[in-house]
């Protein structure tokens, strides 16, 4: 986003909370690794679904991030959407009683919002319970944005896309529109997902999403293998500081890459499956280029949306190779996934952080569990082994049912 009349958008802070850990060296660690993180379900019966593991964050105590009746009263999409920016809010270095807090805001993608929360309170009352009167606002799905401000003092702009795994890919991207235009110097752009209970998995089950490898949950995200079975459902959050050149450069802060483009399409086709041709999602890839200014070949790696579903993966493959030509069949592309699962609306800032963090080691990590080469994928998917690689500029892919897509270019800084 370095067109003539636009302020330049920098991340100084990046958090996140995810099954691979609760810092970014953790993380880090995890991905190189290519550590799987799914993990069979053993909090609560799983005998009525089909699919019986999740990947699941470890370890995570939200009363190290909210007051206790904060922590009673929201639900975990919010607990984990407050962990992460607070995290990021610590590493960007920011003093929030040396700044403008009118000009600082919150844009936060999620999916579903507190749809276990919604259901553990619906299924109470069913029963014959009473309703809580921190029900209704515990579930709507801005609370995760609204509580952020209200934790850390923000009064800038404030606001949630829920564009199921689009969200928070597009959230990004919503961030950086607002700092560029000048309505705010400082946004944390957030991306935030907690339903992994019964209700995920039977509804995701339902629409055959997911998959069924319950006999060895770690081989079962194998995004763009030829025996991928559906998704591996997760939960985490992500967080990102994204900041006006000028207002970083001002208070000399560290820079973790810069945001170049932006684009969202849709396929307007079905409520579930992405269209087979990939032309909507290859159209989005392209239009984010044009915005940030650059050609295809300029893109050294992709972070794929990588779901291991046969639809997906099949039209992703398609629509890289629309919109990079042949230069598509000479950088790694990888799916995050492929470790953490898929933690839908809040997947895209997660992946973010991850492309961010490659840019800085000059590392990519793998496409973990990729045994079998699918013909309808037939690109380079850095299987299994993290590959040491120079990342100057990079796509970030996010695509959501109803065909909604979102696409980010980023780009490490040089002043």
């Amino acid at each position: 986003m370095i067109a003539t009349g636009r302020r330049r958008v920098v991340v100084t802070g990046m958090g996140t909370v995810n099954p691979l850990g609760k810092t970014l060296d953790d993380f880090w660690t995890g991905l190189i690794e290519g550590r799987s993180t799914a993990r069979t379900i053993d909090h609560f019966d799983t005998s009525r679904v089909t699919t019986k593991f999740a990947s699941l964050v470890p370890d995570f105590d939200p009363q190290e991030y909210l007051e206790r009746k904060l922590v009673s009263r929201n639900g975990r999409v919010t607990h984990l959407a407050v962990a992460s920016a607070t995290l990021a809010l610590a590493d960007s270095g920011l003093n929030l009683d040396q700044v403008d807090r009118r000009r600082v805001g919150v844009e936060l993608g999620t999916g579903i919002g507190a749809f276990l929360e919604f259901y553990e309170g619906s299924a109470g009352f069913a029963a014959g319970g009473r309703v809580s009167s921190f029900f209704a606002p515990m579930i709507i799905p801005n609370m995760a944005a609204g509580q952020i401000a209200i934790n850390l003092g923000l009064t800038g702009p404030n606001s949630t896309t829920c564009t199921a795994c689009a969200a928070s890919t597009q959230a990004i991207g919503n961030a950086a529109r607002v700092v560029e235009r000048g309505d705010a110097d400082v946004i944390l752009a957030c991306g935030s997902e907690g339903d992994t209970g019964i209700m995920g998995l039977a509804g995701f089950g339902a629409v055959r999403a997911l998959s069924t490898r319950n006999q060895d949950p770690a081989t079962a995200s194998r995004p763009f293998d030829a025996e991928r079975d559906g998704f591996v459902i997760g939960e985490g959050s992500a967080t990102l500081v994204l900041e006006s050149l000028e207002h970083a450069l001002k208070r000399d802060a560290r820079i973790h890459g810069e945001v170049i483009g932006f684009a969202r399409t849709d396929d307007a086709f079905h409520a579930v499956a992405p269209h087979e041709s990939g032309e909507a999602a290859s159209r989005c890839i392209t239009l984010a280029l044009a915005d940030a200014g650059i050609e295809a070949q300029e893109i050294d790696y992709v972070n794929a949306h990588g779901t291991s579903t046969g639809l997906n993966d099949a039209a992703e493959t398609k629509a890289l190779k629309m919109a990079l030509g042949d230069h598509a069949y000479k950088i790694p592309i990888s799916s995050t996934k492929s470790m953490i699962g898929h933690l839908l609306g809040g997947a895209g800032a997660v992946e973010a952080v991850a492309t961010l963090l490659s840019m800085k080691h000059g590392m990519v990590h793998p496409t973990i569990n990729y045994q079998t080469p699918d013909p309808a994928c037939d690109l380079d998917y850095v299987p299994n082994v993290a590959r040491v690689h120079e990342v100057r500029t990079a796509i970030s892919n996010g695509f959501g049912f109803a065909g909604q897509n979102a696409v980010l270019v980023l780009r490490r800084f040089e002043a």
